[in-house]
């Protein structure tokens, strides 16, 4: 199968459509279905079912709906890092560090000094993601290497090294009367009525049902936590530069969270070689 095979089948099998899929890709419609027909062909299974109320996948389809787009993303991150390479090659190294914004900030800020000290160190760029985007940044390329943390992110099919391990807090506004707690229990602080817990997006940027308010990033939440119209529970280092306007009691029996550093096993990058020792030193 050829990649564009694989983008035009992608294309109709999400739009269940075969105009909009068409002109999603900017061609006409006849040869996309020309292209679907001779893929169905030559893997000899019936990957759409077309009926007057539009386009269905078949069993085969999901299946091949999934595989094409891992095999796309594995081409569009094999491009990336070879353009990084080829870079490096031409006098222009650098290394892509994923972290997760509001998180791990010291841990960070220690990694990147410890890294600059290393014998030919090169330039980091640092791309700062939401809640779990930093596993998928990693593998589709845009990253080299990546700090993820357990139990929260994906670390299949990553070599990792663990880095620190750390219980978590519940993060209140400030004279809320729990506030003045030593701690608390994880069933309290996920059965406050009046603060309840975030939702945060799913990878398909989608949100979870439940009551309490959508949020992207850090800022958003600690702001809607000092307002009174939510709580969290996030790894005791938040309480690092935690804002004016809000405190943190320890959770004792929440899950604990390490954080990792993680690359992809094929990496031969010398940069990322270098990241994790520095991370490991520390």
């Amino acid at each position: 199968m050829e990649t564009r095979e694989l983008r035009y089948f992608v294309a109709v099998a999400e739009e269940l459509h075969f105009g909009r899929a068409a002109q999603r890709l900017g061609i006409a419609q006849p040869p996309l279905s020309r292209a679907i027909g001779g893929l169905e062909r030559r893997l000899d299974a019936l990957l759409l079912e077309r009926g007057g109320r539009g386009v269905t996948l078949t069993e085969a389809g999901a299946v091949l709906l999934r595989e094409a787009r891992a095999a796309l993303d594995a081409v569009e991150a094999a491009e990336r890092r070879t353009r990084r390479a080829a870079l490096a090659a031409a006098g222009r190294p650098s290394v892509v560090l994923a972290a997760k914004a509001g998180a791990s900030g010291e841990l960070l800020a220690k990694l990147l000094d410890a890294y600059a000290a290393e014998p030919g160190a090169v330039a980091v760029d640092v791309v700062l993601c939401g809640p779990g985007e930093q596993a998928e940044v990693l593998r589709d390329g845009r990253a080299d290497v990546a700090l993820l943390h357990r139990p929260f992110d994906d670390t299949a099919g990553f070599d990792t090294e663990d880095l620190h391990t750390e219980g978590q807090v519940a993060v209140l506004p400030a004279g809320h009367p729990l506030g003045v707690r030593p701690h608390l229990l994880l069933a309290e602080v996920t059965g406050l009525p009046d603060l309840p817990l975030p939702r945060w997006p799913r990878p398909d940027g989608t949100f979870p049902d439940g009551p309490g308010p959508r949020v992207r990033d850090h800022t958003q939440l600690t702001q809607l936590i000092a307002l009174g119209r939510a709580c969290a529970i996030v790894p005791e280092a938040i309480r690092t530069g935690l804002p004016e306007g809000l405190v943190a009691v320890p959770v004792p029996d929440a899950p604990r969270v390490t954080t990792v550093i993680a690359w992809p096993p094929h990496s031969r990058s010398t940069a990322v070689a270098g990241l994790v020792r520095a991370a490991t030193a520390l």
